[in-house]
């Protein structure tokens, strides 16, 4: 037992830099001494949120760190010396119900370095979730992350047990994965993508077929048998990782590389994993991480592509234009994100012949480049604008954020007047720096 609680410890530690199901910043909290109940602290168990919003809690952990790449961004890399471990099928499906009937978890996130092959390492991951689904009818969420250049057919078979399938594409340049990852393949990686995107899709119709086969009348003579269900694959979707900071790569291009996986592949997300140095780090990576704020606003610009209408080259333009630079985009370095604002305030910002916004007439898309309005909201606007004028009080009921907002927009009894040509209007919007502890002795 001892054992197989050190292949725990070392295991879930090394899945926490899979950013896809991500957990982290929270306050540490335990229940040593008695009071509560759960933990904050130590690695294993972390959440992920389900399409209807339910929260839920996996355990996370690597099927094994030994791997025979030389990744250099990645601590588990065959030559880095990290303690290694190596979980059994049985192991892993053992702990997934054990942790399962004591209420800990509501599923698996399985991933792992590559041992012997892909296709071997692989076979081994898809064995998990055979045997849980198939010999213990386990029917909690199981996200699988599977190897690139493993057989299409165990992919398949992936699909057919996994809620989730994910790939991590890496990095967002061919050429970064050339220089950091020379052992993966760029072009093999989008192929399984693809391959997958194509099987999700036909689930998906094939569903939609079933179901509306079944909403026809059976009872009536003659009426066609119920038709069989439709094999299911990965009915959660396929989701992707990408490493920032470890390249050159800047913002534009790491969200125009996003774009293309989700139009290309229809991911459900692209995770940003903000680049963690490892110990005896190679020479080519950079010697401190980047901000963690910049992996923040990559998540904001990404939202604003998947549900506010923005495309990728709008959010972070090429370069700033001399009426532009120093206030458009935050005093930003060209093809980055601002780290001082939001990118829609950002963008907002440096376009205000795009605004004030009219809330009585203006279009939903454009009350979406709103900044502070979110889709509840301005869904919420357009209901109550049917039935009377829309006047400031409806914003403070909304609890939008008013100081954000009512510069861009015009009421029945508000107008911006001159606001937005205030030289002062990025400025009072930028990010308040966070005041710093003095050196006791400096």
């Amino acid at each position: 037992m001892h054992r197989l609680s050190s292949k725990l410890a070392i295991l879930a530690d090394a899945a926490k830099y899979d950013a896809s199901c991500a957990s982290s910043g929270s306050a540490p909290r335990h229940s040593v001494g008695g009071r509560g109940i759960g933990s904050t602290e130590g690695m294993g168990i972390c959440h992920s949120y389900a399409p209807d919003g339910r929260c839920i809690s996996l355990l996370k952990i690597l099927l094994t760190n030994f791997c025979t790449y030389d990744c250099l961004y990645c601590v588990n890399r065959v030559s880095s010396n990290v303690p290694r471990a190596r979980f059994t099928v049985q192991e892993v499906v053992d702990l997934t119900l054990d942790f399962y009937r004591r209420n800990c978890i509501e599923g698996l996130f399985l991933s792992s370095g590559i041992i012997q092959s892909p296709d071997y390492t692989m076979e081994l991951v898809v064995e998990v979730a055979r045997v849980l689904r198939e010999e213990h009818d386990f029917r909690g969420y199981i996200h699988l992350k599977t190897i690139p250049d493993a057989s299409p057919e165990l992919l398949a078979r992936a699909g057919r047990f996994a809620d989730r399938l994910s790939i991590n594409v890496e990095l967002p340049t061919p050429e970064g994965l050339a220089s950091l990852a020379p052992e993966k393949n760029g072009t093999a990686i989008r192929r399984s993508m693809g391959r997958m995107a194509v099987r999700i899709a036909e689930a998906r119709d094939a569903r939609r077929e079933q179901q509306g086969a079944a909403a026809q009348p059976r009872s009536l003579p003659g009426a066609p048998a119920r038709p069989a269900a439709a094999p299911a694959f990965a009915p959660a979707g396929q989701s992707t990782q990408m490493i920032v900071g470890a390249d050159g790569a800047d913002d534009r291009t790491i969200l125009a590389a996003s774009a293309g996986l989700y139009g290309g592949f229809g991911l459900r997300r692209v995770y940003y994993s903000a680049f963690s140095p490892i110990p005896d780090a190679s020479r080519a990576l950079p010697p401190a991480a980047p901000p963690l704020v910049r992996e923040h606003r990559l998540y904001q610009a990404d939202w604003l592509m998947r549900f506010y209408g923005f495309s990728h080259d709008e959010i972070v333009p090429p370069a700033p234009g001399p009426a532009q630079a120093g206030s458009a985009s935050g005093g930003s370095a060209p093809g980055m994100l601002s780290l001082d604002m939001d990118p829609k305030l950002a963008w907002a910002v440096a376009h205000p012949e795009r605004f004030p916004v009219d809330l009585n007439r203006a279009p939903r898309e454009l009350l979406l480049r709103v900044p502070g309005l979110g889709v509840t909201s301005v869904d919420r606007l357009l209901a109550a604008r049917r039935v009377r004028r829309l006047r400031h009080a409806d914003l403070a009921r909304l609890r939008v954020p008013l100081a954000k907002v009512l510069p861009f927009v015009e009421a029945a009894d508000h107008r911006p007047g001159r606001l937005l040509e205030s030289p002062r209007l990025a400025a009072s919007f930028a990010r308040r720096p966070v005041p710093a502890q003095a050196e006791l002795f400096a």
